[in-house]
């Protein structure tokens, strides 16, 4: 069992066996008094609740519980979010979950003191200059999937329900004041969620060390999570509630998402698509994704494959040996091969192109994108078909 630490990078983080038991302590930490608690319905029902409201309850806090949160988190739901904190005079945010309800949580937290629109925070140029920082509410996360890392992120994906695009909401001080990672909330998720989340985390690490951007603390970050990744993602699939391995994913997400401020990539960008159009799981499409995305981006990222490939231990270090080791992967985590197989629509693929193109991540991709070549990486994804790349 690994022991029980708190670091202090990128934020506050309280590691180890049951530290969800350190909750009250935090609060208090935080002069937090009455938490409005952001989770999503699904989780809001399960047992792993008690694990978070148990302590909260014995040390008699105040808390109120906020579980309208969707898988791919909208502007209304955030403003609902903020209106319940409002109502009951809440003083910070504990948000509990996945990606989902970290993002929700986050956002709920910054907005509930901002008088703009949340658009107007959107992460474009200096947009983040125009927020009120002088009560902006302190933030506990608490994440429940080894995946997106938004526990140690500064910015969120919000949907917007008008045009379905998501969009990143940024300011500094959105980063959590306390991050508690306790591998323990982790053992009963089911299958298929460790498997995508975990598949998540590695597209972060791997897109974050291919960005083009120099930023050599994230490639070290990323370079250790990938392997963390490899070494540990089959084993918390096959043992769910093997402590260690649960440990070394949780903090291989938050190394993940920590690196990718760095960049990210084509990925991402056409993930964010999928997952406004057709609400598609954003670990599941970054999964499907992830192969084809790398050998459209081959002949940029050559050399920084092969150094990935001697750092994991791979023999013939190469693009086409990465790809093979994300295939075999995703074969052992019982992951479809393409978008057909997750039942994802073909359909307005030139539109599609179009709105990939326009993603923020699109920006530090390895390989200078076009429309063009996003509506062939949505082809070749669909099809699960290498060689639509290369027409």
């Amino acid at each position: 069992m690994l022991p029980n630490m708190n670091w202090n990078y990128p934020t506050a983080i309280w590691f180890g066996h049951k530290r969800v038991n350190d909750i009250v302590n935090a609060c208090k930490t935080l002069s937090i008094n009455s938490p409005l608690i952001v989770t999503d319905e699904a989780l809001s029902k399960l047992p792993i609740m008690d694990d978070l409201l148990t302590p909260l309850k014995v040390a008699g806090v105040k808390y109120t519980l906020f579980s309208d949160v969707q898988p791919n988190p909208t502007a209304q739901s955030v403003q609902k979010g903020v209106e319940v904190f409002k109502q009951n005079k809440n003083d910070g945010v504990i948000a509990f979950g996945g990606g989902s309800a970290l993002d929700a949580g986050k956002t709920i937290a910054f907005m509930s003191s901002q008088s703009l629109d949340i658009w107007e925070f959107e992460d474009i140029g200096d947009n983040w200059s125009k927020a009120d920082t002088s009560n902006i509410a302190k933030s506990i996360a608490i994440p429940t999937t080894a995946g997106t890392g938004s526990e140690v992120g500064r910015a969120t994906v919000i949907t917007d329900s008008k045009t379905h695009a998501k969009k990143i909401i940024f300011h500094p001080q959105m980063l959590p004041s306390i991050v508690i990672l306790d591998p323990n909330l982790t053992y009963n998720l089911p299958k298929h969620i460790t498997a995508w989340t975990g598949i998540d985390a590695l597209v972060h690490s791997l897109e974050a060390y291919f960005s083009p951007l120099y930023h050599p603390m994230a490639d070290g970050i990323a370079l250790e999570s990938i392997r963390l990744i490899k070494e540990n993602l089959k084993i918390a699939y096959n043992e769910p509630h093997n402590e260690d391995a649960r440990a070394y994913m949780l903090t291989a997400a938050m190394m993940g998402a920590t690196a990718f401020q760095k960049g990210l990539g084509s990925v991402h960008s056409l993930a964010h698509t999928l997952g406004g159009l057709y609400n598609m799981p954003h670990g599941l499409a970054n999964s499907i994704i992830l192969p084809y995305a790398i050998y459209q981006n081959r002949s940029a990222i050559g050399e920084k494959a092969s150094k990935i490939c001697k750092y994991i231990d791979l023999s013939k270090p190469s693009v086409e040996t990465l790809i093979k080791f994300i295939l075999d992967l995703r074969k052992d985590l019982e992951i479809p091969n393409s978008l057909k197989e997750a039942n994802i629509p073909f359909e307005n693929e030139e539109k599609i192109g179009e709105v990939a193109f326009l993603d923020p991540s699109t920006g530090t991709n390895p390989l200078k994108m076009t429309s063009e070549k996003f509506t062939k990486l949505f082809k070749a994804t669909y099809f699960g078909d290498f060689k639509i790349l290369d027409e």
